[in-house]
């Protein structure tokens, strides 16, 4: 009789498990940043001062890397479809391993690419200006840990959910993605917009993390919207697992 393990050895072996494909297959990490850098390559010249421009870049650098962390945890849920069709992840649910630690482990996971992707677009951005705070980056990376873990987790839960309808997962996924990346301001301002427009934005937990970004980023590590950003990504992370946890744990 197998003897029971902690529910931390479970998430770490979850943890370690889903890992392993991302060490194999690195280039997988850096195709997702393929849309945000192009994003970067050909809207931030049309930005006022340009690309070259270092109090462009100071703004739009840090909407970039929040965009490259939110494109890659919407899709994640995907490489979950892709096992639940190869059989792999029935084989996971009747293993000894908690529910809780299935999804849990897989969301810790994507800190790894969110960390590889936010250190690639440095390297790619620095030389044409770009200058982050050392301090304020690793305090933003902290708050994108979290962020990230909550929206891994939901897109877990959705492709759970469409299992069976594999474009539920993707139209669902796509129908979000942009009206966030919008009304967070990564793209423009949204302070000039009209009344309706800034109000949504103060719905989208996004447009918090995208402001404490910024500031970070900047340097201003005394900015209120710090606190903010900090809160809406915990709030994400919170309603992420337990959406999460609860869908896996009724999975079948």
């Amino acid at each position: 009789m197998t003897a029971p393990t902690s529910p931390i050895t479970d998430t770490v072996t979850v943890f370690v498990r889903e890992l392993r494909p991302v060490l194999r297959d690195p280039f997988s990490v850096v195709f997702s940043l393929v849309q945000p850098l192009i994003f970067l390559a050909l809207f931030a010249p049309l930005l006022p001062g340009g690309l070259g421009e270092e109090s462009t870049l100071q703004w739009f650098v840090p909407g970039i890397v929040v965009m490259s962390c939110l494109f890659a945890t919407m899709s994640t849920g995907a490489n979950l479809l892709f096992e639940i069709q190869l059989g792999s992840h029935e084989r996971m649910l009747v293993s000894p391993l908690r529910r809780s630690a299935l999804i849990v482990g897989r969301a810790l996971k994507e800190i790894v690419p969110v960390l590889v992707q936010t250190a690639v677009i440095l390297v790619v951005t620095v030389p044409f200006g770009f200058r982050p705070s050392p301090l304020g980056a690793v305090c933003g990376l902290l708050i994108l840990s979290v962020f990230s873990i909550g929206v891994g987790c939901l897109s877990y839960a959705l492709a759970l959910v469409s299992k069976d309808r594999h474009w539920l997962f993707w139209g669902v996924q796509q129908t979000l993605l942009f009206p966030l990346v919008l009304l967070a301001g990564i793209m423009l301002p949204v302070e000039g917009g009209p009344g309706w427009l800034r109000t949504l934005s103060r719905f989208n937990p996004l447009t918090y993390v995208v402001d404490a970004q910024r500031a970070l980023f900047n340097g201003d590590l005394a900015a209120p919207v710090i606190a903010w950003g900090a809160l809406a990504a915990v709030a994400v992370a919170v309603v992420g697992l337990w959406v999460g946890i609860t869908t896996m744990r009724r999975a079948d």
